[in-house]
């Protein structure tokens, strides 16, 4: 206590309460300013965490603590949730569209220019999509939530994308017929986008000069011979279920696939299998239980495949079976497939955790046949293009959806060779 103090103190009348020292003026606070970015920087924070746990992962307080902000704020913004959504999805694939706005000059009138422009595009694409590769995923797999008019714009722009790579290859490719031009360029784009569904981690140029070479690959691919398909094997995936435990799961897959996960209810599965929800839950404790048998299925029968392939003598032998394999499940059973690929977030941390463990040893399967063929891959190298081969199945396997399966199979093989660069 200084001598001021006490003699304030002192002086001061024993009934009269000392006058206090006057308080310093608060000096004028900062006025706090809201960065001009601030939409898209929450717009980039959502396409991840939606890109990472999904739609229904996701809300939007946590979208708001990413940003550093209120949820109120975040409200200011985007009303809901959907818009926030649509918004960053819509925002990813128009992105690709504007990256490729320079070099799309449409003056490809001859091989050179055509060839330059073609360049153009893919290096446009390939740097955006290595930027976003984050967040890339979410219109590839969350795709299905949005509205019928959202789903529409961004269709509009994917075309958009494939057209653009499609007229200057038609000049360097002039006797392909309209139908090869469009699966060449979806292949093409499906193998740059692959970089979206793995985190398998590599230098941007090691990156770049991968993606760039699949892509070629896949713009210089000849359609198959008619008669170069597998046939169908009556047994295995595609075969009508019988037990009623079967068909539970098969309902539950169709369901998954057509609507996603959080979408469909118990009593939607039974009512697809003609039961009432108690017969469901006779046979499974909850819908999280059917996606997991649904899960385990897929993985079975991928596993059965590359035990198959790994015990072949000749490295093309193994590559082949692995490769046949890996096409009658995709074309045939493309709904297990789709839900195999986006819905194991939707499972419970220790499913996730083993699930995630089989794809990635699944993975490491077809890394060990692909470097036996092209024994100079590296093993991330080989890995890279194993993730492209499987995006570009994926996709075209989609585009073909009504085609006859083994027509379906043979026009895509020569895709994922390409892709494997096999």
């Amino acid at each position: 206590m200084d001598d001021s103090t006490a003699a304030a103190r002192t002086d001061a009348p024993a009934d009269v309460a000392p006058t206090p020292a006057p308080t310093p003026a608060p000096a004028p606070a900062e006025r706090r300013r809201r960065p001009r970015d601030r939409r898209r920087q929450i717009e980039a924070a959502a396409a991840v965490a939606f890109a990472q746990r999904g739609y229904h992962g996701v809300s939007m307080q946590e979208v708001a603590h990413a940003v550093g902000i209120s949820a109120p704020a975040l409200y200011r913004h985007f009303p809901n949730k959907y818009v926030l959504f649509s918004t960053s999805a819509l925002a990813l694939a128009h992105g690709l569209v504007e990256a490729t706005d320079e070099a799309a000059t449409g003056g490809h009138a001859d091989p050179a220019s055509a060839r330059r422009e073609l360049g153009d595009i893919l290096a446009a694409t390939i740097s955006t999509t290595i930027d976003s590769r984050a967040s890339g995923g979410i219109y590839r797999w969350e795709g299905r939530y949005l509205t019928d008019d959202d789903r529409a714009r961004l269709h509009d722009d994917l075309r958009t994308l494939r057209h653009r790579v499609a007229d200057p290859l038609a000049v360097l490719r002039p006797d392909a017929s309209p139908e090869l031009l469009d699966l060449a360029s979806r292949a093409a784009l499906s193998a740059i986008a692959s970089i979206t569904t793995h985190r398998t981690a590599a230098p941007t140029g090691a990156i770049r000069s991968l993606l760039a070479d699949t892509a070629r690959r896949s713009l210089t691919v000849d359609p198959a011979p008619a008669d170069d398909a597998p046939p169908i094997d009556a047994e295995g995936p595609g075969v009508r279920p019988r037990r009623r435990k079967d068909l539970l799961v098969q309902a539950a897959i169709s369901l998954f696939a057509e609507r996603g996960y959080h979408e469909v209810t118990i009593e939607d599965i039974a009512r697809a299998v003609d039961l009432t929800p108690s017969g469901v839950y006779r046979h499974f404790a909850g819908k999280s239980d059917l996606l997991r048998a649904a899960c385990e299925q897929a993985a079975a029968v991928l596993a059965a495949a590359a035990d198959d392939a790994l015990a072949r003598e000749h490295p093309a032998d193994a590559l082949a079976t692995l490769s046949n394999a890996y096409l009658r499940f995709a074309v045939r059973d493309r709904e297990l497939m789709d839900v195999y690929t986006a819905e194991v977030a939707a499972l419970d941390p220790d499913d996730q955790r083993r699930l995630r463990t089989l794809q990635r040893n699944h993975v490491a399967e077809w890394v060990e046949v692909l470097r036996r063929v092209r024994p100079e891959l590296s093993a991330r190298d080989a890995k890279f293009l194993v993730h492209a081969g499987f995006n570009v199945v994926a996709d075209l396997s989609v585009t073909l959806r009504r085609e006859d399966p083994a027509e379906a199979i043979r026009r895509i093989r020569p895709f994922l060779n390409a892709a494997l660069g096999a």
